[in-house]
């Protein structure tokens, strides 16, 4: 046989295509493999999901210590150790205060609101920390949500018991659009004028 009737064969040449394309689905499922495991290795696949959950605040039950202190204050407020009583939740509440009262018209347009805030969370500290660090927005939200409000809604007890429930879902919204996540629990009054 000829070296041109052999190159020219067609059950040799059918041979040849098979093991081109079989080696070439070898390399193509290697270098997939390869960078499948490159992906995990990394974390870009596989513990993303895991990391993204690590990231959300977590509760913190009494007496444990906060994997995320913060002291507002700059103090080290960890000198004195808090002793917790054995009722209520079973989680701890921390508190964030408002640094400057809230003044604003109310919505009638007759009456003026000042009040002190505190807002209060189970979470840990990182709550704590995206109250300071987004103050200035979380100021502007209350201020809108104050202004929104008729003077007489705020004559009763009910009233403000509801404006403390529309402050809490106002500045948790606030935060899930910065942070993902709001973690307030109750905002409280520490002092209410209207005039």
């Amino acid at each position: 046989m000829s070296d041109d009737q052999s190159s020219t064969d067609p059950k040799t040449k059918k041979k040849g295509d098979f093991i081109k394309a079989v080696l070439l689905g070898i390399v193509l499922l290697g270098a997939g493999g390869g960078g499948t495991y490159a992906a995990f290795a990394s974390g870009l696949l596989g513990q993303h999901a895991e990391k993204a959950e690590d990231m959300q605040p977590k509760l913190v039950l009494k007496g444990m210590e906060d994997p995320f202190p913060y002291a507002d204050d700059g103090k080290d407020k960890d000198k004195v150790e808090i002793v917790h009583g054995t009722g209520g939740s079973k989680y701890r509440t921390a508190y964030y205060n408002f640094g400057e009262e809230f003044t604003s018209n109310l919505a009638d347009g007759s009456a003026l609101i000042q009040i002190s805030l505190a807002a209060s969370t189970h979470h840990d500290g990182r709550v704590l920390m995206w109250l300071h660090e987004h103050e200035t927005a979380l100021r502007s939200r209350v201020l809108v949500e104050l202004a929104s409000t008729d003077e007489a809604e705020l004559m009763g007890v009910a009233g403000k018991q509801q404006l403390q429930k529309r402050l809490a879902a106002a500045i948790n919204q606030v935060l899930e659009e910065r942070e993902g996540f709001g973690g307030v629990a109750n905002v409280y009054f520490r002092s209410l004028i209207i005039q």
